[in-house]
């Protein structure tokens, strides 16, 4: 792999982490995004927590951390005490469902039932007090009076609260994706993760160039079977050849449009049916990134949507890193939702780099 498309987790026998046992535990853990950057930034994950019981293989193949297939509304304080084990530094971590805090959400007048989500986090951290809490969200959270009472509850039980939207460009992730990010500490006033890759964002090119060549709906030569890509219809493959990286559908002829973009209630929809630009960072990549007409998913030369392990490496999870156990459990949409909804590793490696980095500075 390219600059920025590889974890280097840090020796289990640096000093740094001899020095403090920091366990976390993942809540909403998917498929283990932000497990994995915890660990490969040197945390010990002992546990994730989701109701998703096709989280259980990546969880604990890639993080060495105990799944536990449960609804968070359920999860008491007991439950995370055990988990925690005594450890010195107790990082509670997550990612509440986004959908009801995205744009795709925003026109719904009253609340969604998932944010009792939120609340039950809120409801852990309060109860149990660990010494550091993480959240990772969709931005359009921040607008939303249940984030302000989240905010809130944890400064009122002691927290230094820092929380702001950042862009995972910034952390070594190639792709366009803007997430807003929380860290609280009862250690002391805590910062936000500097910026590793700002002038220098990772591309599409950079990340994806060096794997085999595919045609779409056949399974690659190689031994890596997530490196497959759904088929085009007759179509859709007519109109990936007359699309030109960075471009839209708008560069057509007209017989090759869709019916709802020849009406003018679809002309202002431009960034779906196009191919991804070698020279700049992916879209963000959404649970549908295996579909060509669900947004700027074709693959910059080949005439195909990107493939499963594409998506993967342009949300920063390593090359190598598994989703499931045999090929037989390989789904576009199963794995879509895993892929497309997980943590970007590398800007959860820039969070734990930070609580690690927080821990060692608050120990002086």
């Amino acid at each position: 792999m390219k600059r920025g498309t590889e974890l280097e987790p840090i020796s289990a026998d640096d000093p740094a982490r001899r020095a403090k046992r920091i366990v976390a535990v993942d809540l909403f853990c998917g498929a283990g995004g932000l497990a994995y950057g915890l660990k490969s930034a040197g945390l010990e994950v002992a546990a994730g927590v989701d109701l998703d019981p096709r989280c259980r293989f990546p969880i604990e193949h890639n993080c060495d951390a105990k799944f536990f297939e449960r609804d968070v509304i359920d999860v008491t304080a007991a439950d995370l005490r055990g988990w925690f084990n005594g450890a010195d530094v107790r990082v509670l971590a997550g990612c509440a469902p986004c959908q009801p805090f995205s744009t795709y959400s925003q026109n719904r007048k009253s609340p969604d039932p998932r944010w009792e989500l939120l609340r039950s986090f809120q409801r852990l951290a309060v109860e149990t007090l660990p010494e550091i809490v993480t959240m990772e969200n969709v931005v359009g959270l921040a607008s939303r009076p249940v984030w302000s009472e989240f905010v809130e509850a944890l400064e009122g039980t002691g927290y230094n609260v820092r929380w702001a939207e950042v862009a995972c460009t910034d952390y070594g992730v190639p792709q366009k994706r803007k997430r807003l990010v929380l860290l609280a500490s009862r250690l002391g006033p805590i910062a936000l993760p500097k910026p590793t890759h700002r002038d220098a964002p990772v591309t599409v090119r950079e990340a994806i160039a060096t794997l085999p060549s595919i045609v779409g709906g056949l399974e690659t030569a190689g031994e890596d079977a997530l490196h497959v890509a759904s088929r085009l219809s007759e179509i859709n493959m007519r109109r990936i050849r007359a699309s030109r990286p960075g471009g839209t559908w708008r560069d057509w002829q007209p017989e090759l449009r869709a019916a709802c973009h020849r009406r003018e209630t679809g002309a202002t929809y431009p960034a779906v049916y196009g191919r991804m630009d070698w020279s700049k960072p992916a879209p963000t990549i959404t649970t549908q990134f295996y579909g060509f007409g669900s947004g700027r998913f074709g693959h910059p030369e080949q005439d195909r949507a990107i493939s499963i392990r594409e998506a993967a490496i342009l949300q920063s999870f390593p090359a190598n890193y598994r989703f499931v156990e045999k090929k037989k459990d390989i789904s576009f949409r199963g794995l879509g939702i895993l892929i497309g909804n997980a943590v970007p590793p590398k800007l959860a490696q820039a969070i734990g780099t930070t609580i690690r980095g927080h821990v060692e500075e608050m120990s002086v």
